[in-house]
């Protein structure tokens, strides 16, 4: 893979026959159809440029019965429809040829969106919000860890680094690996905000800056494509996986989110008010809080997800605010005018950003709309509190496994608003299998702890 520097702009608003002249001036052969299926995974078709007026008249099809999540085999056929703000020229050719990507909605043979599309979703939830008067505003922070690679390409357990928390070189190796991510990045139209090595060996963050919650989707998915690219140029694998070490703390993904009008003022800023957050802010947070057991799932949608939210390695595990305490779910973080937000600290960077943030969306909403006012915010370490004193304070958990988090969601009517039944259901049943999987398999440490002593 060559990466070239040619910049591109994000969201360039286009048509047919712009992108058409693009495609030839760049001197394009191939074009790229990506989408996500029901986990968040991206999957793509590639056609020869030649088929490109047919992807912009959304004449190209797939079959949706090899997709996790999306058709049965008797009602497979499926359409591409392509969103023409999302072409872009990739900055890396593959075998010497150029491509373009064009990130598309699923829709189906009758010309209606499919509604197991992850975005097609999205866009659903967006359009209530609008509707109401609000754009929703998403800033995640993605971590992720580089393992190396044996002499075969297999990935090792072996860290890339030791490196600590805004450790530099020659402690941090990674360096040269994050500002090749960050400028591959930047070609793409990511505003880049900051990158440093995080707290456990061989972990890292680069944050992008916040963005309309369709558009943020889309750089996540895209995030995770160019940094696990360039760690593979350089012998490294980039693992989202939330919590691949046992001992050291794992990956989130906090999501910085805010509701501005249709005239682009924040919503959650109120001057005057207490820490100068509105009434509607807190009615969002007390909206998050109330329903947060009951989307757990989707912001922390792995087995392994719940290795991560336990105490004693900061993962945010009580269900609390603070207006800047970092050992409750939610934080505000201090800045303040059109940068007033509040910081959801439980996602992980293994959850389809479409449906967790239609979840937190639909949460705060109905926060806003039933009135409901968030507990006192809490000042003080929760780590330090012993179960009594939670309690006292009426602080509870997170769910502590995959299985008690997709018992909350079967119950929840308004995890079903926020995903729509076919992806409600869809979701039900591939966690269950997942779950079943995991409780019948029987693991290396079952085997070293019971083999021998039995």
């Amino acid at each position: 893979m060559t990466i070239t520097s040619k910049s591109n702009s994000a969201r360039k608003e286009l048509n047919s026959s712009q992108i058409m002249e693009i495609a030839r001036a760049e001197d394009v052969q191939h074009i790229q159809l990506q989408f996500v299926d029901l986990h968040g995974r991206p999957k793509q078709m590639t056609v020869h440029v030649d088929m490109l007026d047919k992807v912009l008249n959304n004449e190209i099809m797939l079959d949706g019965s090899s997709i996790a999540g999306f058709r049965s085999i008797e009602t497979s056929d499926m359409f591409f429809f392509p969103d023409k703000a999302t072409f872009q020229v990739l900055p890396w050719t593959q075998g010497g040829k150029k491509a373009a990507r064009l990130i598309c909605d699923i829709y189906n043979p009758d010309g209606t969106p499919f509604e197991g599309c992850p975005r097609n979703n999205l866009k659903r939830i967006l359009k209530k919000a609008s509707d109401l008067g609000y754009v929703f505003n998403v800033g995640p922070e993605l971590e992720f860890f580089l393992f190396k690679k044996d002499g075969k390409g297999n990935v090792t357990m072996d860290t890339h680094d030791a490196a600590g928390y805004y450790d530099l070189a020659p402690d941090d190796l990674a360096e040269d690996v994050r500002s090749r991510i960050t400028e591959v990045l930047e070609s793409l139209g990511f505003n880049i905000e900051a990158s440093h090595h995080e707290v456990a060996e061989g972990q890292h963050e680069i944050d992008f800056q916040y963005g309309d919650a369709l558009m943020t989707a889309d750089n996540v998915v895209n995030f995770k494509i160019v940094t696990r690219k360039i760690a593979s140029d350089y012998g490294l694998h980039a693992t989202f996986m939330p919590k691949p070490i046992f001992g050291i703390n794992g990956s989130g993904m906090h999501c910085n989110q805010s509701l501005g009008d249709l005239d682009g003022n924040n919503t959650f800023l109120d001057e005057k008010a207490e820490y100068q957050l509105s009434q509607k802010s807190l009615y969002y947070i007390g909206g998050l809080l109330k329903y947060i057991r009951e989307f757990a799932v989707v912001t922390n949608p792995l087995v392994n997800s719940y290795k991560r939210l336990i105490p004693g390695y900061e993962a945010p595990v009580y269900i609390a605010w603070s207006p800047s305490n970092r050992s409750a779910l939610i934080r505000v973080p201090a800045k303040r005018g059109k940068s007033t937000r509040i910081e959801l600290r439980s996602p992980d960077p293994s959850c389809n950003p479409y449906l967790a943030f239609a979840v937190m969306l639909t949460a705060g909403l109905k926060g806003i709309e039933d009135k409901i006012a968030p507990p006192a915010p809490t000042q003080v370490n929760i780590y330090d509190m012993n179960e009594a004193e939670r309690l006292e304070h009426s602080i509870l958990s997170l769910p502590g496994s995959l299985y008690e988090a997709l018992e909350e969601f079967k119950k929840s009517d308004l995890a079903k608003e926020a995903l729509g039944e076919h992806i409600y259901n869809e979701f039900i049943k591939a966690k269950t299998r997942e779950w079943d999987e995991y409780r019948t398999y029987v693991s290396a440490w079952e085997v070293d702890k019971y083999l021998q002593r039995f």
